[in-house]
C-alpha cells in the first residue's frame, strides 16, 4: 500500500496501433515523394526543348509551388508545429500564419453589424470564379471590394468569415481581418472567455511566398497598426461597442507568417465587446447617412497619400 499523499494515478494507456493511421501516413509521405519526383522530371526535361523549355519551366514552377512544396510543408509541420492554440493561425500547408491579434464578445449578427457600420466589406468565399476575378482585378488594377482572402486555420478549421477595406480601388492593397468562433467552453490563456478570435493584417502588395513560391499578398510587418485600425474604426462607428486591452497577452515578438513576410507585435490583445450592437440601429444610421448625402469617408493608411 502506498504512503499517504502518494500519487496513485495510473499512467495513461499506451496508444493503440492503427492500421488505417499507418496507411494514411504512408500514402501521405509517398504522395510527397512522388510530387518531388514529378518536379524533377519536369525540370530535367526543360533543358531538352530549347525555347520551348520556357513553357516547361513554368510547368515546373507550378508543380513545385502548388504541389511539391505544400506537400512537403504539410509532412514536416505535422511533426513540429503544435496543434493547440499558440496565438497563431495556420495555413492550409500547416505553416504558422498570421498572429491572432484581436478578440470579440457578441453573437455573429452583432459582429457583422459592427463591421458593416465601420465601413468594412465582407469578403467573398474562395471559389474558382472569385479567384479568377481577383487575379484579373489585380492585373488591371480594377476595384474588387469583396475580394476573397486565403483560408487560414484555427481550432482545426478555416475562418468563419472575413472583412476587408480596399485602399484607393487597388485590390493589391487592403485592410483585412479573419474571424473564428471559439469552441464552446474554450478559454484564453489566463482564463478569459471570448466569443471570437480574429487576425488582422494589411496587404501592401502582391508577390511570391518565401516558403512555397506561390503568388500571394505581402503584408505590412507592423500588425499592431492594423489591429489598432480595426478597433478604432469599430469604436468610432458603433457607440455601443466597448474595448478592454489585455496587456502583454503574449510576449512581444517578431517572426514571419506563412508567406514568409516579417511580422512584429507588442503582444497586447484588445477584446472588443459588440454584444450591444444591433442590426436595426446600424440600418437606421446607414439610412440617415444616405439621406444626408454625407461625403465619402477617406480611409487613412500609413504611407499612402490620398490627394
Amino acid at each position: 500500500m502506498g504512503e499517504p499523499g502518494a500519487d496513485t494515478s495510473e499512467p495513461p494507456p499506451p496508444r493503440r496501433f492503427s492500421i488505417n493511421a499507418a496507411l494514411d501516413g504512408f500514402f501521405f509521405v509517398y504522395a510527397g515523394l512522388a510530387a518531388v519526383w514529378l518536379a524533377w522530371l519536369v525540370l530535367s526535361e526543360t533543358f531538352a526543348f530549347g525555347w520551348f523549355g520556357i513553357a516547361f519551366f513554368v510547368v515546373f514552377w507550378l508543380v513545385l509551388a502548388y504541389l511539391v512544396l505544400p506537400r512537403l510543408h504539410r509532412i514536416l509541420t505535422t511533426i513540429y508545429v503544435p496543434d493547440y492554440f499558440i496565438g497563431r493561425a495556420r495555413t492550409s500547408d500547416g505553416l504558422l500564419g498570421d498572429p491572432v491579434n484581436l478578440a470579440l464578445d457578441g453573437d455573429e449578427a452583432s459582429v457583422h453589424a459592427a463591421m458593416r457600420a465601420a465601413a468594412w466589406t465582407r469578403a467573398d468565399d474562395v471559389t474558382l470564379a472569385s479567384s479568377w476575378r481577383i487575379v484579373t482585378s489585380t492585373i488591371t488594377r480594377r476595384s474588387y471590394d469583396e475580394a476573397p482572402v486565403s483560408p487560414l486555420f484555427l481550432f482545426g478549421r478555416q475562418q468563419d468569415f472575413a472583412y476587408q477595406q480596399e485602399v484607393l480601388g487597388n485590390p493589391a492593397r487592403r485592410h483585412h481581418v479573419r474571424f473564428w468562433r471559439t469552441p464552446d467552453g474554450w478559454l484564453l490563456p489566463g482564463g478569459r472567455r471570448v466569443d471570437w478570435l480574429a487576425a488582422g493584417t494589411f496587404d501592401r502588395a502582391v508577390g511570391f511566398s518565401l516558403f512555397t513560391l506561390q503568388v500571394t499578398h505581402k503584408i505590412d510587418a507592423d500588425i499592431d497598426v492594423e489591429r489598432d485600425h480595426i478597433v478604432s474604426t469599430v469604436l468610432a462607428a458603433n457607440p455601443d461597442a466597448r474595448v478592454v486591452i489585455l496587456r502583454d497577452f503574449s510576449t512581444g515578438y517578431h517572426s514571419r507568417n506563412g508567406g514568409g513576410d516579417s511580422v512584429r507585435t507588442d503582444g497586447d490583445l484588445p477584446v472588443l465587446d459588440v454584444s450591444d450592437v444591433r442590426e436595426e440601429r446600424v440600418a437606421a444610421i446607414e439610412e440617415s447617412d444616405i439621406s444626408d448625402a454625407a461625403p465619402e469617408r477617406v480611409r487613412v493608411v500609413p504611407g499612402v497619400k490620398t490627394s
